[in-house]
């Protein structure tokens, strides 16, 4: 530990903190400003093993990205695109069942849909291929391929298609496993002139909260998280994980807490914005493990820290999220995966057993309130005794 003096506050947060029971707003962001970098993740890490043990998780994905049409400008996204001609605004349904089915041959049980949020209200190429396949809107499209790939591969589907209204969520918890949503930032300050959440409507805080809530009354598994370094404040920062939590306090489904650092790429509007630094990011993962407790999953991805990736495990993670053996990481495409063998082994020089969990974690699926009569049978196929991924399926 370090020998310098900790203010009284910080070191009562600690303790709090480390007493594996949460921590309030105003804890938080005395760790998030003044903690010690090496006692917060000390204790992070403790809360992590006292609950969690020394496993980490990973689902092992094929990559469906359904359309990159997007309505919104994010100042740091390199996935979505307009309108090009000679490109198709979406994969047909064909192209879908390919990509599902060359992941299932590789072993894969989670097929991740990502796409665009709502481009079919700003671009007609978008209207018209869903209403030549007699669809009104991408979330019902969505809804289709989502059944398609169920009952033609088996694969779990985990969607992440933007904002989604009551019903639209409803209609995907008939043939998804889980459901996300990153939050990003609490922030309405991003959306503002040159801001990175500037020319993004469902970027909006309050809207992307009101999904993640909407999904809670619908008991479905959620996954969300934070984006960080992308302008935002340490308070700000922090009114975002607290966000979460309260949402997670009031209906209990949030499976799963990501915090995803940005990363510079030439072809974005804030290609020379700073990258949050390791110690920047690994303290705000050990301040959302105090946050949330210890029962909570903290995800950060291996492929966006390079060859130090093990590191995060000291902070307090205790899953890696999604791997692709098939497809790249859509969203990240300069950033390779690891190898599944490179990062068990990795993981295990650290310490840590890694275990293959499916789209949805094991004390979800478990819960007959998260998982609906039709799709039990897919989760038993696929689950062992454990509540991880079977093995040798």
């Amino acid at each position: 530990m370090s020998e310098i003096a900790i203010p009284y506050r910080v070191d009562a947060a600690l303790e709090r903190g480390s007493e594996g029971r949460g921590l309030s707003r105003e804890d938080a962001l005395s760790l998030m400003e003044e903690g010690p970098l090496e006692a917060l993740l000390e204790t992070a890490a403790a809360v992590r093993d006292r609950s969690k043990g020394r496993s980490v998780s990973y689902s092992k994905k094929v990559f469906i990205p359904l359309t990159h049409l997007c309505r919104d400008y994010c100042g740091y996204c390199t996935f979505r695109a307009d309108p090009q001609a000679g490109v198709r605004p979406f994969m047909t349904p064909d192209d879908v069942l390919a990509v599902a089915e060359a992941g299932l041959r590789a072993g894969c049980k989670e097929a991740l849909f990502s796409l665009g949020d709502q481009p079919e209200r700003i671009f007609p190429e978008a209207k018209e291929f869903l209403k030549k396949l007699g669809f009104d809107r991408t979330l019902e499209y969505l809804a289709a391929m989502s059944e398609l790939v169920l009952e033609k591969t088996g694969l779990l589907p985990h969607s992440n298609p933007g904002l989604m209204g009551a019903e639209d969520l409803r209609r995907l918890r008939e043939t998804n496993v889980s459901v996300g949503l990153m939050l990003e930032s609490a922030s309405p300050r991003l959306g503002r002139a040159g801001g990175a959440h500037w020319k993004a409507p469902d970027k909006v805080p309050v809207h992307r909260i009101r999904t993640i809530e909407n999904a809670g009354q619908l008991s479905m598994a959620f996954t969300t998280g934070i984006l960080i370094g992308i302008g935002e404040t340490p308070e700000e920062r922090v009114d975002a994980l607290h966000a979460i939590h309260s949402a997670n306090q009031k209906y209990g489904h949030i499976q799963e807490v990501i915090v995803q650092p940005f990363r510079a790429k030439p072809d974005i509007r804030m290609a020379f914005a700073p990258e949050p630094s390791t110690e920047d990011l690994e303290r705000t993962i050990a301040v959302a493990r105090l946050l949330f407790g210890g029962e909570m999953n903290i995800q950060s991805p291996p492929n966006l820290l390079l060859k130090d990736y093990p590191d995060l495990l000291k902070a307090g993670i205790n899953d890696w999220g999604g791997i692709s053996p098939v497809t790249k990481d859509f969203i990240n495409p300069e950033a390779a995966w690891p190898q599944i063998s490179s990062l068990s082994a990795r993981s295990a020089s650290a310490g840590f057993v890694l275990r293959e969990r499916l789209a949805i974690y094991p004390e979800f699926a478990s819960n007959p309130e998260f998982v609906n009569d039709r799709l039990q049978p897919h989760v038993r196929k696929l689950q062992g005794d454990n509540g991880y991924a079977r093995e040798g399926v």
